[in-house]
């Protein structure tokens, strides 16, 4: 399982809010919320971004409310996965639950908007395919790669029981 796309980049402290804005949280609905994510940061994202591109940003990613809601848009809204220098705890938690793949990278800083990168998950690998560079995350461990395979912790639990 590889990720590669166009990078929307983001700074620090991107909250819940701003992912998914409060307003829209009276749907669970993935497709009602992808039409509105990241709306107040970036009014033209939801047009602009295409299946299979990576959201970059740099420091406490997805910090705030502890909603599914805010993982929950950016997958529906055919974001691949997330690099960061480093998630909110709440935020890593519910995007592995829901299978939304993200990589904690201190080399974010150097991936600029627009650039194109590719993500080999099982190694940690992050390809900047546009400057020439290659950066290291922390690969996943295999139960985790399980749970993002399936799309999520709630499908990886019914795959197994189905082959038990």
């Amino acid at each position: 399982m590889d990720a590669k796309g166009k990078v929307f980049k983001y700074g620090n402290n991107v909250d819940t809010d701003v992912i998914i804005p409060a307003r829209y949280l009276n749907s669970s609905d993935p497709g009602d919320l992808a039409a509105h994510c990241m709306e107040d940061i970036d009014p033209e994202f939801v047009r602009r971004a295409a299946r299979g591109d990576i959201i970059v940003a740099e420091r406490n990613f997805g910090c705030g409310s502890s909603r599914e809601h805010a993982p929950m848009a950016i997958k529906a809204a055919g974001i691949s996965c997330v690099i960061a220098r480093t998630f909110a705890r709440i935020f890593y938690r519910n995007a592995i639950n829901i299978g939304l793949p993200i990589l904690e990278c201190d080399e974010a800083a150097r991936i600029r908007q627009g650039d194109e990168v590719m993500v080999r998950f099982s190694s940690g690998e992050i390809t900047n395919l546009t400057r020439g560079e290659v950066y290291q995350a922390q690969a996943y461990p295999e139960f985790m790669r399980r749970i993002i395979a399936a799309g999520g912790l709630v499908n990886q639990v019914r795959e197994e029981m189905a082959h038990s």
